[in-house]
């Protein structure tokens, strides 16, 4: 098989910016290392969890790179929150650093909305407003998470079909917006807009086989999540920091708790991200023009052939 050079892609190709996006465990770092081996590229992560540090064993973070640089990784504490509106000026001062440099970016990561911050801009929305968030953490703490989440469903039925419970960073933000301006959040929400010199690649698996990875790794990852999270609580975090909020911690703090046995922790953690997978590629169908590669038997070097030859016709 062929292997492009950088030196060998069109003028024309090098100005687009590839974005690898997706469910969690289809192969989008594989995907992306692939081709930034290709195109002389370094990698810019779009992963709201990856981008803590100290969290390592439960976010998936690119390991062997085979010393390809990954941008966005290991950058804020897990005390620290962080939204789309600053992740896109990260990334922009990233993308820039990398071309300054002459070599190509490549944006890798399921978070959509950081994408579309990046890519495509966020719709305006009123700054936040510290008695109100305030107001509704007492709300929370006297009638429990669920309580804030029923009360987005009333007033903004769309927001709490797309905003997880366990979301309440999110929910939170959609009540406060609706009592600010009266209007639900979902109204403020646009569709697809043109990304402009952005190609976007997914990898699609069908269900099973998706469950499958996913579920081979969890139980890889649930062994060192216990480790890593025995080290870091209660020496030096809560548990309760927005970056312990990512998908399996909740559950291995449990079962560290001993409230949830180690096999429960497994169940959940694969449950929990089986949901968010098909979350992300729901988000990714309605709200950018993805071209989807078929997984077929997993082959890396293929995924990347298709995603050549798509660009060079972009």
């Amino acid at each position: 098989m062929a292997v492009s050079q950088a030196s060998e892609v069109p003028a024309l190709a090098q100005e687009i910016l590839i974005a690898i996006v997706g469910p969690t465990a289809s192969g989008k770092t594989d995907l992306a290392l692939a081709l930034a081996r290709r195109r002389g590229g370094e990698l810019i992560s779009a992963d709201s969890r990856q981008i803590y540090k100290a969290l390592d064993a439960g976010t998936a973070k690119p390991k062997e790179t085979g010393g390809i640089r990954c941008h966005l990784v290991d950058l804020i504490d897990p005390k620290e929150t962080i939204d789309a509106a600053r992740f896109a000026k990260l990334a922009e001062d990233s993308i820039a650093d990398v071309r300054s440099r002459g070599a190509t970016p490549i944006l890798v990561g399921g978070t959509g909305l950081y994408v579309k911050a990046l890519l495509e801009g966020l719709d305006p929305l009123p700054p936040k407003d510290p008695a109100i968030r305030e107001k509704l953490a007492e709300q929370a703490e006297a009638n429990g998470r669920h309580w804030l989440h029923d009360r987005l469903t009333e007033v903004d039925p769309e927001a709490a079909r797309r905003i997880p419970p366990g979301n309440v960073q999110r929910v939170v933000r959609a009540l406060e917006v609706f009592e600010i301006t009266g209007k639900p959040i979902s109204s403020l929400w646009s569709g697809p807009k043109d990304a402009g010199r952005a190609a976007y690649f997914g990898i699609q698996w069908d269900r099973p086989a998706l469950q499958r990875r996913i579920e081979a790794r969890c139980e890889r990852m649930l062994p060192e999540m216990i480790s890593e999270v025995s080290r870091l609580v209660p020496s030096l975090y809560t548990g309760k920091e927005p970056g312990f909020q990512s998908i399996g911690y909740p559950e291995v703090l449990s079962h560290l708790a001993g409230t949830m046995t180690r096999e429960q922790a497994l169940r959940s953690m694969i449950r929990n991200t089986m949901d968010y997978a098909k979350r992300q590629a729901t988000w990714f169908r309605r709200q950018a023009a993805v071209r989807w590669i078929d997984a077929g038997d997993g082959d890396v070097e293929t995924w990347a052939d298709a995603v050549e030859d798509a660009v060079e016709k972009h």
